[in-house]
């Protein structure tokens, strides 16, 4: 397949030179790297688990509990909607939540290594 497209304006400003294999596994074997990755670690994997205890026990309560998740709170509104809705609620608060972490513990972390790699190619 071909195109009739023009090439892209702006002029052939050179690229900045990519850092080498070397430099980033010098990055990766970096302090800095390692507080990141413990900064995202120690975030991630206790809410990963915890929201995997959570999902398996609604899932646990709808097979083996549906006396408890049909008793009615309100109207026709039940104890296994309001846990399946708050399923929900809950996979939006984890990311809002790791949202706000990443931009203020994270992502200052990677830029400075970003920098450091990008100034040291």
């Amino acid at each position: 397949m071909t195109t009739e497209a023009a090439p892209p304006q702006g002029g052939a400003e050179p690229s900045p030179a990519s850092p080498t294999a070397e430099q980033f596994a010098a990055a990766q074997q970096s302090p800095e790297f390692a507080e990141l990755r413990g900064s995202f670690r120690s975030f991630a994997f206790p809410l990963t688990v915890a929201f995997i205890v959570w999902y398996l026990l609604y899932v646990l309560l709808c097979n083996y509990a549906g006396g408890f998740m049909g008793t009615k709170l309100f109207g026709n509104i039940n104890v296994a909607l309001v846990l399946g809705l708050a399923q929900f609620a809950t996979t939006f608060l984890i990311a809002w939540w790791y949202s706000r972490h990443a931009a203020s513990r994270l992502d200052p972390k990677a830029e400075a290594i970003k920098a450091r790699l990008e100034a040291g190619a």
